[in-house]
């Protein structure tokens, strides 16, 4: 994929391989690279890497079962899963779910205001400050605010 990522504008955010049911899925979840900044993937975007994607791994064949390629953009609520996933959505409205509770609390959500060493600041709706470890998060992700 890196290649295709240079030559096409495109990056790679994550992949998942899962069992839903019965059936196989390796999803791949893209962002799409402009030079300005990061641009709206569309469904010809993820035809094309798709198309491209499905090429090469049947030449490659490195998965010996059955299972549906699924090519898509990371989403409004994507995961903050990279250390430039933070410098990139600084100023964000963010959500975090704790493995263990915090102060009485497993969910916070506030603007990212800062994320160094691992430590992920956050600033509430009353104006709070609020310093969470990474590693104490489950998942961190985008909110979806209308």
């Amino acid at each position: 994929m890196e290649s295709y990522e240079n030559a096409a504008g495109y990056e790679l955010n994550r992949t998942e391989f899962v069992k839903e049911g019965a059936d196989w899925y390796l999803r791949v979840y893209v962002d799409k690279v402009e030079e300005d900044g990061y641009g709206t993937m569309g469904t010809d975007d993820c035809e094309a890497i798709s198309r491209y994607l499905s090429e090469k791994l049947d030449e490659a064949d490195p998965i010996k079962q059955n299972y549906y390629l699924e090519v898509s953009s990371p989403g409004m609520d994507r995961p903050l899963l990279k250390d430039k996933d933070f410098e990139r959505f600084m100023g964000s409205e963010i959500e975090i779910r704790l493995y263990k509770a915090v102060d009485g609390k497993k969910f916070y959500t506030g603007k990212l205001t800062g994320y160094e060493n691992g430590t992920v600041t956050i600033t509430n709706e009353k104006g709070k400050e609020i310093s969470l470890q990474r590693s104490d998060a489950a998942k961190i992700n985008l909110a979806v605010v209308f």
